[in-house]
């Protein structure tokens, strides 16, 4: 058996490889930007005293935490142009269907994880903080945005990280619905050159590679930013 890499040296293949490369990465910063502003949100929104607003938070932070990601991408590829109507359907059938929606499902998937550290962060501040924020004229709002949040993420950092390797992992799964990432190029490359052990091996080394570095680069903002554990 052939285990060279000289498939390395076809211009065709390397496309595939920068082509699957790209495309998970933009997949990761959309689902990871979307994500984070969407548990923001849902933070602020389960501060609202209502019994029935906290319900509906926890239904959904349940949900997104407890179906596999994989069957969140299907039912949004699925499911869900399915209850659109025909007119919305149509426009969103004109674009990157695939890709729109893999990256609707990480977001949400991701914002609830994201979620549950920015509220793990909240709980690890004294709740003098909240009270001297609204003491000096603050509202709610006010408070959570430039007092309690900025202090939360920085105890949150360390499962953000964690969080956001893994969100990178999960965009292989967005191959169910076709959408041309790392692990779907190299799986085509194998169906063409039946060279399995290489690409299979290469691909492992490439998100070996970029988890390592999403690591080091949260390691480093942790360390630059670190939480202040006296308050």
């Amino acid at each position: 058996m052939d285990f060279s890499f000289s498939m390395l040296s076809d211009p065709d293949i390397m496309s595939m490889l920068m082509t699957g490369v790209s495309v998970s990465l933009k997949l990761f910063i959309g689902a990871l930007i979307c994500g984070f502003l969407i548990a923001a949100i849902v933070t602020g929104i389960n501060l609202i005293p209502s019994r029935a607003v906290r319900a509906m938070v926890k239904l959904y932070v349940e949900y997104h935490r407890n179906v596999p990601t994989v069957v969140q991408i299907l039912v949004w590829y699925f499911g869900m142009p399915e209850v659109l109507p025909e007119a919305i359907r149509g426009w969103i059938n004109q674009g990157n269907t695939e890709f729109s929606f893999a990256l609707i499902a990480l977001s949400l998937n991701v914002s609830a994880y994201y979620y549950e550290d920015i509220r793990s962060g909240i709980r690890a501040i004294a709740g003098t903080q909240l009270e001297a924020a609204r003491a000096i004229g603050l509202n709610a709002v006010q408070a959570l945005r430039y007092v309690v949040l900025p202090q939360a993420i920085r105890y949150a950092v360390p499962p953000l990280i964690n969080r956001s390797i893994i969100l990178f992992k999960d965009t292989s799964l967005a191959m169910v619905i076709g959408v041309t990432e790392l692990t779907y190029q190299a799986k085509r490359i194998e169906n063409a050159t039946f060279q399995t052990f290489q690409i299979f091996m290469i691909s492992t080394l490439i998100y070996l590679c970029i988890a390592l570095l999403i690591a080091a680069m949260g390691a480093r903002l942790a360390h630059k930013y670190p939480a202040d554990f006296r308050n």
